[in-house]
């Protein structure tokens, strides 16, 4: 991960390598658009010409090799006090003479960093996962700025893009996102509002997509916005799919992580991929992004699966 000062994230060096090798600019003019150096710009461009996109990412500054790190021996020693004692890394230290960095980085590795992640009677670590698909579905709308056509300021620069915007008129895309809690598997529209009838429309369209998957939709959970909360027609809705309401408490975003976290993926990997010439470019290809997202991305929390892959390894969903 780029350092908070950092002037180039991998988006950056994307949009940098972009003015380069499709809009034509002269590498020294799209390093002074950035902010670097042109070394620095020409370095990017080399990389993406030899490894592609791959190259645009942060490199790990581990060492090949750690003669120093903890053994296995070590390592059960410190797994063993935190599962059955629940003790922090410095008092794990304490006990076996080590330094508290070095108890914490194994806890890191171990996905045993969080006492809050670890139940107290059995001692292991817990993931909040439903056990059936359509058990829980997260349900959130995300806004999205529209682009001018011609491009905004992550093409043209931030003055010519401001222009832009400012003569072709602004606006906001709201993205509708449903994500099954047990196999991540996704549906989304994009619409002009998020008023009660879009929503409950939405959730309608939602139930069918899963039942077409042969998921039927139990529970649906959402943030506390009016059109959720307090509308008829969103209840009317729900009563007609059979699925309860559970309303996320004031404050707790969290709680609804899952369709939180496909909201950032959505932005990262689809939204702010690449450059875009128009809205209608971006949205035309959305539909393929989300294809991609549920049958070919795999997903470290489902084991390397694709949401498509979990759903088909889900017992009594293999059709």
């Amino acid at each position: 991960m780029a350092h908070r000062r950092a002037k180039l994230t991998p988006l950056g060096r994307l949009l940098l390598v972009q003015r380069i090798e499709e809009l034509g600019w002269p590498v020294p003019a799209a390093a002074e658009s950035m902010g670097v150096s042109a070394q620095t710009a020409y370095k990017w461009r080399r990389r993406f010409r030899e490894e592609g996109h791959a190259g645009l990412c942060d490199r790990s500054s581990r060492p090949h090799r750690s003669p120093r790190r903890a053994d296995r021996r070590r390592v059960a020693e410190v797994l063993r006090l935190r599962g059955e004692r629940r003790w922090g890394p410095h008092r794990i230290g304490y006990a076996l003479g080590m330094a508290r960095s070095s108890v914490y980085a194994i806890l890191v590795r171990a996905d045993r960093s969080r006492l809050a992640d670890i139940d107290r009677p059995t001692r292991q670590v817990v993931r909040y996962q439903r056990e059936r698909p359509g058990e829980l579905v997260h349900i959130d709308v995300k806004r999205l700025a529209r682009i001018p056509d011609g491009g905004g300021h992550r093409m043209l620069g931030r003055q010519a893009g401001r222009v832009n915007q400012t003569r072709g008129g602004q606006g906001t895309d709201y993205l509708h996102a449903a994500v099954d809690d047990r196999t991540r598997l996704a549906y989304i529209e994009v619409h002009p509002d998020e008023r009660a009838d879009t929503c409950a429309g939405f959730l309608t369209r939602s139930a069918g997509f899963f039942a077409r998957h042969s998921v039927r939709i139990e529970e649906v959970m959402t943030d506390r916005a009016f059109a959720y909360c307090r509308s008829a027609v969103f209840g009317a809705a729900l009563t007609q799919i059979g699925a309860r309401h559970l309303v996320i408490p004031p404050y707790r975003p969290q709680l609804n992580g899952k369709v939180e976290r496909f909201n950032r993926t959505l932005l990262e990997e689809w939204a702010y991929q690449r450059l875009y010439r128009s809205n209608g470019e971006r949205l035309a290809s959305l539909a393929g992004w989300v294809d991609t997202y549920n049958r070919r991305r795999h997903h470290t929390a489902l084991g390397g699966l694709t949401p498509m892959d979990a759903l088909k390894n889900v017992r009594g969903n293999y059709n």
